[in-house]
């Protein structure tokens, strides 16, 4: 972490101002707040949810984000500064996960992101091929030693209140204004919370590897997928350590960076595989995005086997593309590769087998 070298430099104080300026107006909250008791079988409890309206406006109005908190404790750039009790619980299962990930001893792990929207609880009605290609990637690692951690990205279509959030840009403002973990959320005041990050966040730095099985959603990575990403950001960067800028002080998080940001990769030196498949185009546009982005974290790829991109049913009705998988046997071999590729590349890497070129290079401008 940086000290403070010039605690008068103006553009740590050049705030721009005059987007969103103000609170809704409290008809506008109570709108929306009632909106989620729309169903006619809330109206008994009518008088109680009134009640627990006035209460969340009271929060809103307050700007209650984090109602209960704890001091940031020894090792803080303030311990006595006192930071979102659920921020430290995610910091702490950041480091737990941390120490497994450096433990030789520890199984060697690969998380497998299936990307896709759809499952069979929901309006699709029908699993998505995505989770197909997923559980014969599984098997294959599984048979190669890994031990696999499925991170199904669809529970956001099909769990109730379960969301991630979307990314504020805290970074664009000042790279230690984004915290690692992400301390945006949950937001109390604002009612945004059952935020998923918190859990996926141990489970990215617990990885040895990680596959990412998705299809392509007009031309770009789903939903599920972008907001993970996004959220990511703090991976890359982000700064551990709340109480340096005490919570979202603009002008102290633009003077650390001003002061010069060492730009932490969190995330850096574990092995990434993909597979993108579609229909009809831009498979390849986003499975070269998807690496680069990985590549930019430090992540290292596990060899050319290790990035597939395939159409599954070439401009083929909809309707036939599980039978077009069923046959296309060819494709099927090629996930189970991407997924061999990765397992022998975490193996060689936990070995000091495979070296990540450059890492003993400074980048003379790190960002």
């Amino acid at each position: 972490m940086t000290t403070t070298k010039n605690p008068d430099n103006p553009a740590a104080h050049d705030i721009r101002k005059g987007q969103v300026t103000g609170k809704r107006s409290r008809e506008l909250f109570r709108e929306r707040f009632r909106a989620r008791f729309f169903d006619p079988a809330f109206r008994a409890e009518d008088a109680a949810i009134d009640r627990l309206e006035q209460i969340a406006w009271d929060a809103y109005a307050d700007s209650r984000k984090a109602p209960v908190t704890a001091r940031a404790g020894p090792g803080a750039a303030d311990p006595g500064y006192e930071v979102a009790v659920e921020w430290l619980q995610a910091r702490d299962a950041i480091a737990e996960a941390q120490r497994g990930h450096e433990d030789a001893g520890s199984p060697s792990r690969v998380l497998l992101v299936v990307a896709a929207s759809r499952n069979d609880f929901t309006c699709p009605g029908e699993m998505s091929k995505s989770w197909r290609m997923a559980q014969l990637a599984r098997a294959r690692m599984e048979g190669l030693g890994m031990q696999v951690d499925v991170l199904d990205l669809s529970r956001l279509t099909s769990d109730p209140n379960l969301t991630i959030h979307p990314c504020k840009g805290c970074v664009s403002t000042a790279m230690p204004l984004c915290h690692w973990p992400c301390s945006c959320y949950p937001n109390h005041a604002l009612g945004q919370v059952n935020d998923w990050m918190n859990e996926i966040y141990p489970r990215w730095v617990a990885a040895h590897g990680v596959l990412i099985v998705t299809p392509t959603y007009w031309y770009q990575a789903t939903s599920p997928l972008k907001l993970m990403i996004d959220r990511l950001v703090c991976a890359d960067g982000g700064n551990p350590d709340p109480s340096s800028t005490h919570g979202k002080t603009v002008a102290e998080a633009k003077q650390l960076e001003l002061d010069g940001w060492n730009y932490p990769k969190h995330l850096d030196g574990r092995v990434f595989g993909l597979v993108v498949h579609g229909d009809v185009a831009g498979i390849e546009g986003l499975r070269r995005s998807l690496a680069d982005w990985l590549r930019w974290m430090g992540l290292i790829e596990a060899g050319a086997v290790s990035q597939l991109d395939r159409y599954v049913g070439y401009y083929e009705p909809y309707a036939t593309s599980h039978r077009t998988l069923d046959a296309d046997t060819a494709f099927q071999r090629e996930v189970e590769n991407v997924a061999a590729a990765v397992a022998q590349a975490v193996t060689l890497r936990r070995k000091g087998d495979l070296p990540a070129v450059g890492d003993a290079l400074a980048p003379p401008r790190p960002k």
